[in-house]
């Protein structure tokens, strides 16, 4: 067994700024910094061991929600409460801030030239990915004859109440789950 960690007294505020700093640096998701995150609570400051490190991290990958559940694992691991709260707050300021002002600056420069041109660039990406997850998720359903025409019913009238109307998308999926739950399609 592990001994246990010798550590330094927690500074939240030095847990925070730690966290805040690898959130800039988290391309592709939190776990992208854990070695770092190993370096900072397991070697320099000893708040936590190799073992209850690695547990952390295997106790919030296997519960489900969101992956960067870790961080809060770890940072309870550290310092209860507050600990979590800091290295969650840490982990989450800088992209929450970056969404916001982002989506601020968008919605004020609508007609901006750089926008513009990254909507008009956008618009088929995003409307072939959907496309193509629409088409993975339907071809179970196509492939067996009882349910083939029903679902291309239903394709075919989400296509046309999204060009012909306004009607939210989440009514038409709710429809479509209550015609699959009664057996209808």
């Amino acid at each position: 067994m592990e001994a246990q960690a010798v550590s330094t007294p927690v500074d939240l505020s030095s847990l925070f700024l730690h966290f805040l700093t690898l959130s800039l640096l988290a391309i592709g998701g939190g776990i992208t910094t854990v070695p770092e995150m190993h370096r900072y609570l397991v070697d320099r400051t000893g708040w936590l061991t190799d073992t209850s490190f690695t547990s952390s991290i295997a106790l919030a990958q296997a519960a489900p929600g969101p992956n960067i559940l870790f961080v809060a694992v770890l940072g309870w691991n550290v310092a209860g409460l507050p600990g979590a709260a800091a290295s969650m707050a840490g982990m989450m300021l800088p992209s929450s801030v970056l969404t916001l002002t982002a989506t601020r600056w968008a919605r004020a420069n609508r007609e901006h030239v750089v926008l513009r041109a990254f909507s008009a660039g956008m618009t088929p990406l995003t409307l072939g990915l959907i496309i193509a997850t629409g088409w993975l998720l339907a071809l179970p359903f196509l492939k067996v004859d009882a349910h083939r025409w029903g679902t291309l019913a239903l394709m075919a009238a989400t296509v046309l109440l999204t060009l012909k109307t306004r009607l939210g998308l989440v009514w038409m999926v709710l429809a479509g789950g209550l015609l699959g739950a009664l057996g209808l399609v």
